[in-house]
């Protein structure tokens, strides 16, 4: 019970990599606010740790609202007293276009969820973390940070660098009030996000990229998983990476060094 005491707030917690660090925070002893713009799917989150003992509590706001972010928080706080931890998690793949085709209504809203989206959380959430210091993780990714070679991603991947360095600068800004910052750069993780993506003339973009044996090399053509990301999240958000802080960690089993 690693987390037993502690509250923690993620974003983006109706499925995928949300969900499963809200099932694994839960289970570490962890009361947890499990945010989505989707109701039904934070209940149903909300529901399943609550039928395996852990407490946690159902936010729903868009987290590129900045009044919905300020209640919800909020009412975490008011539920459990205090915050402890933030995983900034939410975000969209978006429309991947060339930069001449993508508009500029598909870049803001890519913007606006990924970076605004992060800035809100942690604007919100701060003021409580500073009470007894505590530890944010930011869901980054492999593109922007590692590899370019996702044709047409340029939203996605500037945000996704940004967040990086947003975690390094409130990595050194936060310090004084033992606030951690880290920043988790997922690769290939088997999550409905692709599914979701927009995609149009790619390959007007594309640069051929080959993969020696395979796309991944720790697990061939086999993605990482929700859980595998849960785990490394588990680790930053407790007391073992106490000396830990903006610090980028890559989880894509190698696939980042090929390219």
């Amino acid at each position: 019970m690693e987390l037993q005491g502690k509250v923690a707030l993620i974003t983006g917690a109706g499925s995928g990599i949300g969900k499963a660090a809200a099932l694994r925070f839960a289970r570490e002893g962890a009361m947890v606010g499990v945010l989505s713009h989707t109701e039904e799917e934070i209940r149903k989150t909300s529901e399943e740790i609550g039928r395996s003992g852990g407490k946690a509590i159902p936010l729903v706001a868009d987290v590129a609202d900045d009044g919905q972010m300020r209640k919800a928080i909020g009412d975490l706080v008011e539920a459990y007293g205090r915050l402890d931890i933030v995983l900034a998690n939410a975000g969209i793949n978006g429309v991947w276009a060339p930069i001449d085709e993508l508009q500029p209504e598909e870049w803001d809203r890519t913007i606006n969820t990924n970076l605004r989206g992060t800035y809100l959380t942690l604007h919100h959430a701060v003021p409580h973390l500073k009470q007894a210091g505590g530890s944010i993780i930011i869901t980054a990714s492999i593109n922007g940070s590692r590899t370019f070679t996702s044709a047409g991603a340029t939203a996605y991947s500037v945000t996704k660098a940004g967040q990086v360095a947003m975690a390094q600068m409130l990595a050194v800004e936060l310090a004084k009030h033992r606030i951690r910052v880290n920043a988790v750069c997922p690769g290939r993780i088997d999550t409905e996000i692709q599914k979701n993506t927009q995609k149009r003339n790619t390959e007007e973009a594309k640069v051929p990229a080959e993969y020696p044996q395979g796309p991944i090399p720790l697990t061939g053509s086999e993605a990482g998983t929700s859980e595998d990301v849960a785990e490394l999240v588990l680790f930053l958000a407790s007391d073992r990476s106490r000396h830990i802080t903006g610090t980028p960690v890559w989880i894509d089993g190698g696939q980042s060094l090929l390219v």
